[in-house]
C-alpha cells in the first residue's frame, strides 16, 4: 500500500477592528497634547518654562506615541496570526494526523499508519493488532528495522484479503534485543472529525478513535 504523504497548510491573514484599548490610547495622546498646549499658554511670562523642561516633555510624548503604535501593531499581528491558525485548523477536518496513541479508528476503506521509534541495537520487531475486546486479530514480523522513526502500514485486511470490521483497534510494536522485549513508542494516524476553538484561543482536534487532542500534540499531518 502506498504510504500517505505529508501535506502543507496555507496561511491566511485577517484584519481586526480597532479595539477599545486602542481607542482609549488615541484619547490619551490627544489629552497629552491639549495639556501641553494649555501649559504653554498659561505659563508665567516672568518665569517661562525652561527649554530643557519643554524638550523633556516632547520626548516623553514621542516615547508614548511610539509605545502605543507598537502595542497597536502587535495586537493587530496577534489577531491576524490567531485567525490564520484557526483557518488552518479547520482545513484539517477529514485529514489524518499522527499523534501519540496506542489506539485509533479503522474505517470502511482506509488504512492505519503506525510510526514507531525503534531503538538502536534492535534485533527483532513485531506489530500486534487487537480489537476493542482485547483479542489479537493480526500479528506481523516487521523484519529488519533501522534505528529511529519507522513507518508501517496496516491495511485493515487479513491474509485472505477480507476486511476487518470498522471500529477501534489497539496497536503494539515490540522490539527485542538480546532476549529483552520492550514496547516501542508509537504514533498512530487518525482522521480529524472536527476542531474545537477553546475559550483561550487554543485548538483541540477531535480525532476518530482517540478523542479530543491538543493541536500541539500532532507530530505529522498527512
Amino acid at each position: 500500500m502506498t504510504d500517505l504523504s505529508a501535506l502543507g497548510l496555507s496561511s491566511f491573514q485577517g484584519e481586526s477592528a480597532p479595539s477599545e484599548q486602542t481607542q482609549k490610547s488615541a484619547l490619551g495622546r490627544d489629552e497629552f497634547l491639549k495639556l501641553l498646549v494649555t501649559q504653554l499658554e498659561n505659563q508665567d511670562p516672568l518665569s517661562p518654562q525652561e527649554n530643557g523642561e519643554f524638550i523633556a516633555q516632547l520626548a516623553q510624548f514621542s516615547s508614548l506615541e511610539e509605545a502605543q503604535n507598537l502595542n497597536e501593531g502587535f495586537n493587530n499581528f496577534a489577531g491576524s496570526f490567531q485567525s490564520s491558525q484557526h483557518l488552518q485548523a479547520t482545513s484539517l477536518v477529514g485529514r489524518p494526523v499522527h499523534v501519540s496513541s496506542n489506539q485509533t479508528f479503522l474505517g470502511t476503506d482506509d488504512a492505519v499508519s503506525i510510526l514507531a521509534e525503534i531503538p538502536a541495537g534492535t534485533e527483532s520487531a513485531s506489530l500486534s493488532v487487537y480489537n476493542s475486546n482485547g483479542s489479537l486479530v493480526d500479528n506481523f514480523d516487521l523484519g529488519e528495522t533501522t534505528p529511529g522513526r519507522n513507518e508501517f502500514i496496516w491495511t485493515g485486511e487479513d491474509q485472505g484479503g477480507e476486511r476487518y470490521p470498522s471500529g477501534v483497534y489497539r496497536f503494539e510494536v515490540n522490539t527485542g534485543n538480546k532476549g529483552i522485549v520492550e514496547a516501542a513508542p508509537i504514533y498512530l494516524s487518525s482522521n480529524v472529525n472536527s476542531v474545537t476553538i477553546e475559550p483561550g484561543g487554543s485548538l483541540t482536534l477531535n480525532l476518530a478513535g482517540i478523542g479530543p487532542t491538543a493541536m500541539s500534540e500532532v507530530i505529522q499531518i498527512n
